[in-house]
């Protein structure tokens, strides 16, 4: 019990890393990072503009993008050894690219909002296949948030202008879709933990076939069965002291931990927070004069990661 108060103590009145468990890269804006298992800052480096996308290579480089750069980092020289303006793939003047992901064969997956479309790739720029999106409200900044290609072949789809997650086949067809609901609230502009909507950022398939869904500004985790029943939630005030802002990112770990990304939450709430299935708070992580209060995407680099059953 004391130790419990006393890290609360600390989460309440210091600026440091709490729970310090996992080495991780994070960005906030612009800013890439990697911190130690202790809390502390070991790399930095700054993009051009800020990134949605993460992924951690198994070569030790950083995949992602500015602006629609699709970027390849060496964090050892902070150079980029690959880069590749997804604007050649474009047939409209306004494109944005939110999601990026690495795929077999060296290739990479980019989605292009404005076009609506999954592009894969290969280092040449040799497009090998591609996806057109269904959208409803068709926005260059808001077609996609984060995408993730199943080991199936297909492709699920964060839709954030459309409040859905989509999954694709390799067809372009809609084979499973999930509107996110907003539980009989009203719309409210923002970014903070006052606002509310349904601009759902995140989702991953899970082993057991149900899909885990991070809600955006609807400060949520919903976990969807195939039938699209919720079978188990995280609401915004379920972590006791924690409040959750814009719910970004997902990451499931082999001990049935799941950490999310707990974006413009302000500087008195974590910006990552890993639970159990029981809503226990496992681990967090808050360092607002490092990264700030637009922490979009965070990637664990020491944890075997896995899902929840």
């Amino acid at each position: 019990m004391m130790r419990t108060m006393f890290l609360l103590f600390l989460l309440t009145y210091s600026n440091c890393a709490i729970f310090a468990q996992h080495r991780f890269l994070a960005n906030e804006g612009r800013r890439l990072a990697i911190f130690d298992r202790d809390g502390k800052l070991e790399w930095r480096m700054e993009l051009s503009d800020a990134p949605h996308d993460l992924h951690w290579l198994p070569n030790g480089h950083i995949l992602t993008h500015q602006k629609t750069e699709v970027i390849e980092i060496d964090p050892a020289t902070k150079e980029i050894v690959w880069s590749i303006d997804a604007k050649r793939f474009a047939t409209r003047d306004r494109v944005e690219v939110h999601s990026v992901a690495p795929l077999r064969d060296n290739d990479v997956m980019i989605a292009l909002s404005g076009e609506g479309k999954i592009l894969e790739i290969d280092r040449e720029g040799n497009v090998k296949h591609s996806i057109l999106l269904q959208r409803s409200k068709p926005d260059p900044h808001r077609d996609t948030r984060l995408v993730r290609p199943l080991e199936s072949g297909n492709y699920l789809v964060a839709q954030e202008s459309d409040g859905a997650v989509r999954e694709y086949d390799r067809n372009g067809e809609v084979v499973w879709e999930y509107d996110v609901p907003m539980f009989g609230r009203e719309a409210k502009r923002g970014h903070g933990p006052d606002a509310f909507g349904n601009d759902v950022f995140c989702a991953i398939r899970l082993n057991n076939g149900n899909t885990l869904i991070a809600t955006g500004n609807g400060h949520s985790v919903l976990e969807v069965n195939p039938s699209k029943e919720i079978v188990w939630k995280l609401q915004q005030h379920d972590l006791k002291g924690i409040t959750l802002g814009w719910v970004t990112t997902l990451e499931v770990h082999l001990d049935g931990g799941l950490i999310i990304g707990n974006c413009h939450a302000g500087p008195e709430n974590p910006q990552l927070v890993k639970i159990n299935r029981d809503k226990e708070v496992l681990w967090q992580f808050r360092d607002f004069e490092t990264l700030g209060n637009s922490v979009s995407n965070s990637i664990t680099l020491d944890a075997k990661t896995g899902v929840i059953r």
